[in-house]
């Protein structure tokens, strides 16, 4: 599990299908629970995607937070220094914009295009 993969995107979603994955694996340790040893490696199962999960939602809700904060902190300094109220609301739309840009995923290169980038620096 590639830790970064996980976190891009909407950890809020992630977390819901952890948590669901959780409780099936949980329901299928109770099914099972004559056998003992797959009993244990279900309820291990269950235990991890649960504790992903939780912490996909912790996280989920963090990052949101400090982009309220963010959001609501920043521009208010600049729009200080801006004087103007159109000038304001504009400095507010362009610093929105840059902190939603940094949250979108990059496309991934190419082979073509890392080929190119190698050939171009030689």
């Amino acid at each position: 599990m590639n830790l970064q993969r996980l976190l891009r995107g909407d950890p809020g979603r992630n977390s819901l299908l952890y948590l669901g994955i959780g409780v099936i694996s949980l329901m299928k340790a109770l099914a099972v629970r004559d056998d003992s040893a797959r009993f244990r490696r279900e309820l291990l199962d269950a235990g991890l995607f649960i504790g992903v999960g939780l912490a996909l939602r912790r996280y989920s809700t963090m990052r949101a937070q400090k982009r309220a904060e963010l959001e609501e902190q920043l521009p208010n300094w600049i729009v200080d220094a801006a004087g103007s109220t159109g000038s304001q609301s504009g400095l507010r739309t362009r610093a929105k914009r840059r902190l939603t840009s940094r949250t979108k995923a990059e496309p991934r290169p190419t082979l073509g295009d890392r080929a190119r980038r190698v050939l171009q620096k030689r």
